[in-house]
Formats: structure tokens, sequence, C-alpha cells
């Protein structure tokens, strides 16, 4: 077709074609290359942000592998993003890859990203119909508006059928409702096919979405009603780049507007010309043979006889995604459904992860960090892989520190999962490692705090303890999280400002939240040969503070404060037992042993601290049973009462199991409840028992019903009266007469 310009002074010479496709259509990109092939343009317009034109070379890279994305970002704010991705089957791409074959100009000509990063969608454009195909797709037969393209379009390859696609949403314009945003797009593409026609190209493709195809075709019309749309239009001053992308993120599922339901597949269709429905099957197959299911050739030559008979009875040229899943549910997955969302996941779907060549213009962070993954040969793959390192190997140790450091400036590539190698020390971590296309984002976020990812990692600890509002036991965690991540240049600063605030910080509760990550920072430091000798200085002088603290910490608490500072009471016991320090144990425990004989600290607490003393070894078993009788005989209310037996057993059923004294203790007490009191006790000990394993559980039951556990072993009172009247209502409920 030829656009002409209604301008005097512009010869109308230049012949037009538009190609109106589907954004991630395999049938639309083999149908568009066959179309440029027959027309052989001297410049193609692609619809994508005008400004990424300088990018668009990068593309014929051989070291540039789809699926990929052009990422823009606000220079000042990178968290305000947005992305363009392409796939291999992109028929966008693929004009990208004809025009470099061919020594072709190819440019974008949608509305630049510094003109649509950050601008609210107008109350028109929410009004949008979302897909208008669906009419399409009804008057055709078809419920859902992917199938009927996927028929109509994507199973065929057919260069003439390009004016038809036009033709028809041409028709569903006319009664349809068109946002201002999409009018803005479609006056910037005709203003920029004006600038090539001016700029004398003689045979223009332009290649964008079916639904602006009728905007850009025919009489152009007058440039100045077009530049009335544009005017004023806000701008953001952005960067632009490549960035690898995953077929998972083109997925409909993922939340992508412009999205499709099955990428995978799609990728099999462009890439596999020769026998797809037989190459397909025999992939499904393979990943089911990879989960031990037994899937033979005969079962694959079966699911492909019933493929192209569901097509022939149809009428469809060609088996699609429709016919080959229901011949895989019903041959190679014996109708589980399990089976068919697994090969939906790993094929239909998939994860493959795209590459970007190392030129590609970036941030110095990203190459950064580019660079030392490659060294440590961490590769960025989409799907979850468990890593296992031993931090007595210098390249292990290089891998954590790396991954510890990223975790610091928001990069969460890897996160710490528990091992499955059996170990006893601290020289192993367990990580997940999972790379998601929207790190580049936070790689660029992250950029602001350095160029390297251990300068970046400082910086941003450094901040982070500089805050007026971080606490103390946030501090001493950062510390941990330095030393961790080797950032030793830090380490000084970071002890003088945990020993000021910790100078000055009177709270016992924030001073005991402080002692935990000062002892694993120790330990760690001895694991990767760190000097902590000023980190145990400074935990010494907080545990001394505790110490000197504690009583007046723990008097006449309410029920919420007691349960906090028992938490805190137990990590910090926790962490000084791990120590295993004779002068600090024993400081410790003396403090403990001051606080478990007052009678103004709550129940919870006591039962607590007794239950430490007596773990450690301060106190004799029959000195904690003495206690725990005395604390269920004195004058309590029930629930203060059973808050001190919360505070004794939690965690800790084996306990009663084996000590049935404290067994009977217990029970006798249990029994003894009136009622209410038993009612008011219960929520406590159904917390207490519920914190108990299965086993422990079952265990404590058995040893309550063996003889001679207890005191009370008689045979109880039967009430006849309340019996005939229990035997009355089973009797009603069965339809018996009495």
């Amino acid at each position: 077709m030829t656009v002409t310009l209604e301008s005097p002074n512009v010869k109308t010479a230049t012949e037009t074609r538009v190609y109106g496709i589907r954004h991630h259509g395999p049938g639309s990109a083999r149908s568009l290359r066959a179309a440029l092939d027959e027309f052989v343009p001297d410049a193609i317009l692609i619809e994508g942000p005008s400004d990424a034109d300088p990018l668009v070379a990068l593309a014929a890279s051989e070291y540039m592998h789809p699926p990929v994305a052009l990422l823009a970002y606000s220079t000042a704010a990178p968290s305000n993003a947005a992305f363009w991705p392409f796939a291999v089957f992109s028929p966008e791409w693929q004009a990208i890859q004809w025009a470099a074959a061919h020594n072709v100009s190819a440019t974008f000509c949608d509305l630049p990203a510094s003109q649509t990063i950050g601008v609210k969608p107008a109350e028109d454009e929410k009004r949008e119909e979302r897909d208008p195909l669906v009419r399409l797709a009804a008057a055709a037969g078809y419920d859902d508006a992917e199938r009927w393209w996927d028929a109509i379009v994507e199973s065929t390859s057919d260069a003439e059928s390009f004016d038809a696609i036009t033709e028809a949403m041409a028709s569903l314009r006319e009664t349809s409702y068109i946002d201002s945003r999409t009018l803005q797009r479609e006056a910037y593409m005709r203003q920029t096919l004006r600038k090539a026609i001016k700029a004398g190209s003689q045979r223009i493709a332009v290649v964008c979405g079916a639904w602006h195809a009728p905007a850009l075709t025919g009489t152009l019309g007058p440039a100045t009603a077009d530049a009335r749309l544009l005017k004023g239009l806000p701008k953001t001053k952005t960067s632009l780049t490549w960035v690898p992308w995953t077929h998972s993120r083109l997925a409909s599922r993922s939340g992508y507007g412009a999205g499709i339901t099955s990428p995978g597949w799609y990728h099999h269709l462009f890439t596999e010309t020769e026998h797809p429905i037989v190459r397909w099957l025999t992939k499904v197959a393979r990943v089911l043979r990879a989960e031990d299911l037994p899937v033979s050739s005969a079962h694959v030559i079966e699911s492909v006889r019933l493929t192209e008979t569901l097509a022939a009875m149809r009428s469809r040229p060609l088996a699609g995604l429709s016919e080959v899943t229901e011949a895989t549910r019903a041959v190679l997955c014996d109708g589980d459904d399990v089976l068919l969302a697994l090969i939906t996941n790993k094929l239909v779907v998939g994860e493959k992860l795209g590459a970007v060549p190392d030129e590609t213009p970036t941030v110095p962070l990203d190459a950064d960090l580019r660079a030392r993954a490659r060294t440590l040969r961490l590769k960025q793959t989409p799907s979850a892989m468990k890593l296992d390192l031993d931090l007595r190997k210098p390249n292990d140790l290089a891998k954590s520190q790396l991954l510890h450091r990223l975790l610091l400036i928001g990069i969460g590539w890897g996160t710490i999962t528990d091992s499955e190698v059996r170990s006893t020390g601290t020289f192993r971590e367990t990580w997940t490692l999972e790379w998601q296309p929207e790190f580049s984002v936070s790689v660029v976020e992250a950029a602001m705090w350095g160029t390297t990812v251990e300068a970046a990692a400082e910086a941003k600890i450094l901040d982070r303890a500089g805050n007026d509002d971080t606490t103390l036991g946030e501090l001493t965690n950062l510390l941990e999280r330095a030393l961790i991540a080797d950032l030793a240049d830090v380490l000084p600063q970071l002890l003088k400002i945990v020993e000021t605030a910790a100078a000055l910080d009177h709270d016992v509760a924030h001073l005991l939240a402080a002692v935990p990550p000062l002892t694993r920072t120790m330990r760690y430091g001895d694991v990767r040969g760190t000097d902590t000798a000023a980190i145990t200085h400074v935990a010494d002088s907080l545990l001394v503070r505790i110490c000197a603290g504690l009583g007046s910490a723990v008097g006449n608490l309410d029920d919420d404060s007691a349960s906090t500072l028992r938490t805190l009471i137990d990590d910090t016991h926790a962490s000084v037992m791990t120590r295993d320090d004779a002068t600090t144990s024993d400081r410790w425990m003396t403090a403990l042993e001051s606080i478990s004989h007052r009678s103004d600290v709550h129940g919870l607490l006591v039962g607590r601290i007794v239950r430490l003393l007596r773990d450690a070894g301060r106190i004799s078993e029959s000195d904690s049973a003495t206690r725990l009788s005395h604390a269920l005989s004195i004058g309590a209310e029930p629930a203060a009462k059973a808050a001190w037996v919360e505070g004794f057993l939690a965690g800790g059923g084996l306990l009663l199991v084996h000590d049935r004294e404290l067994l009977r203790l217990l029970d006798d007490w249990l029994a003894s409840l009136g009622g209410q009191d038993f009612i008011d006790a219960l929520p406590l000990l159904r917390r207490t028992f519920g914190s108990f394993e299965t086993g422990e559980r079952h265990a404590i039951g058995q040893a309550v019903r063996s003889p001679g556990t207890t005191q009370r072993n008689s045979v109880q009172q039967v009430d006849p009266e309340r019996g005939r009247i229990a035997m009355a209502a089973v009797a009603q409920i069965l339809g018996f007469s009495q």
C-alpha cells in the first residue's frame, strides 16, 4: 500500500507497508520474515521506545540471546522503570534481525521512554477495553481469544494475511473505545513515519501491534493535528539498556500486560520447523522420564496420532497447543493433572534465560557483579538451584561473601536455606540461587552506593548504621553481617558506633538483643580467620551491664512485656552457653539466680529462669521440683501458675517424660483445679503443650496412664443419673424409642 502526505511540497513516491502483528507470536514472526523478504524495504520502523535507537545495533551481536528486554529507568529514581521484552519468536525481534542481515536501517517509532516512564494512566485509559479480539474470537465460535489467534494466525505462516488482519482491526476500532494514550502513541508513530519519508526512504516497513495498524495506513493526514496531541507531554531524564529476560516473565500469569500463555510452546513452534508436534511430544516424554515415570516410544507415537486426529476433527491445518495438551494428558500423563501442570511449568511456559553482550551499556556496579560472578563460576539461572558451600575452601568462601554483600544492597539473588549436608560446625552454608530479571533494576538502584559490590555494601551498611533510628540490636546485627560479608574496612567504624550506642543505651532489653549477634560474629570470625578481640570486648562490657541491670528490669511486668523479655533471655542464654567461657557463664548464671527467688517477678520469667538453671546444673532436679511445687501451691491465680508452668516447660516436653516427679506434681495441680479455674488456665496450658512435638505429647500421655505415675489411680465414680440423661440423648439421635 502507498502512504501519502497531505502537503503540496512533498513528493509521494515512497511505498509504505504496515504489518500488524501480535507482539509475541511465532506465526506473526514467520509471516513477517516472509513479507520482508518479498517487500525488501530500505527502512524498518518498529513499535518500541524511540530513544532506544542507539541500542538496536547490539541486537545483532552474536552474544545477544533472547529472551531479552529493553530496560528504561529514571536516572534520578531507578526504581521508576519499564521493560520492553523480546523473545526469538517476537516479530519485532525478527524485524531487527532481518534489518541487520540486510544492512537496512531499523529504528523504533513509539513514544520515547522519557515520555512514558512514570506517567499515570488517564481516566479514559483506565476504561480501555483490554482485549478487543474477544469479539472476533466469539464471531468465529471461540470462547477464548488466545485460542482463536493461535488457530488462525500462529499456526500458519502467510505473508498475505496482514491486510486481512488490518481490515479486521479497522472494523473493530469503529465500535471500540480508544483511550487518549493510544491516540498519542499513534500520533507519534505517524510523525516518525513522516520523518522517514522526508528523509528519502523509498520502501518503508512499519511493524506494530495489529491494533495500531489501521491508524498508520492510508493517508496520514496533516501533521499539525498529531503535533497538537503530542504537545506538552511530560519528560523524564532516562537511561536505557538491554537486560536478560525469561520466558516465565513473558507469560500472562506473571502480570505482563502483553503476556502470552505459552512462551515455551511458541519458542518451539518458531525454532522447530520440521515435525514440530513429534519433536514437542518427544520433549514431553523426556521431562516425564526425568521424573522416573515409565514413558516409552509407543506412548509418544500414540500421542502424536491422537494429536493429529484431534486437529483433523477440528479442521485445523496444524495441531495447536490445545490438541497437544489433550493428547499429553490422555496418553503421556494418564489423565493426571499434576503431571500435566509439571509439563506446563517446564515446557509450555519454560524458564529460558537470555543473555546480553558485555559491551551493553550498564552501570559500573553491574559490570563488577558480572565479572565477580564469572570469576566465581556463579551462573545466573532463572530456576532455583541449591548451592552448598564449605567455608574452609577459598572459592566457596568468596561465593558466600559475594552473596552476603548482594543481600546487603538489596539484591536477593541468593537466600540461605537449611542445609541437606550434615554438619555440626559453622563452616557450611546452603544457598538457593534464583536470578530474576527485576534484579537488573535493583542493581541500578544500588549503583548509587558504589561502583563495585564491595564498595556499595560498605557504603550501604555504614549509612544504615549512622541512622538515628537504628537500635543497638540492629547495629550488632549489621556488625555480624559486615563480618560475614568480609567488609573488613568498615568493621572499626561499626565497632565505634556500637560502643557509643551501647554506652548511651540503658534499656536492658536493647542490651539483651545485642548480645546474640555479637556472639555469632565471634563464631563466624573463628571460621573466617578474623581478629574478633574488639568484638569480644564489646560483648563482655554489654554482659556486665546486663547482669547489673537485669534485676531492676524484670520487676512488675505485664504479660506481653514478660513474654518479650523471656525470648530475649532465652536468646542471650543460648549465646552465653555457645560461647562456653567460664567467667562469662558464671556472671550470667549468678544474675539469673538472684532473680529466681523473687516474688515480684512474673511467673513466666521465674519459671523460665528456674528451667535454665536446672538445665545448666546450677540447681538440682529435686530443687527444681520443689520450686515447681511451691509455685503451684501458693495462693496465686490459676493463670499466674499456668504462666510459671509455661515458662518452665516451654520447648521441653521430654522433661516431663523422664522426670516423673515433675509430671506427678503437674498432674495433681491440674486435677485440683475447679471448673472456672481450669477454663482460665486452659489457654496458657494449651499453648505450652501445643509447642511440644507430637511424639513428646504422646509419651507424656502414656506416662500419665502408666500405673504408679500419679497418686490418683482409683476407679472413677459413675453417676447413674448423668448416664441416664446421656443415653436418652443418644437414643433420640439414633431414632430408638425408650
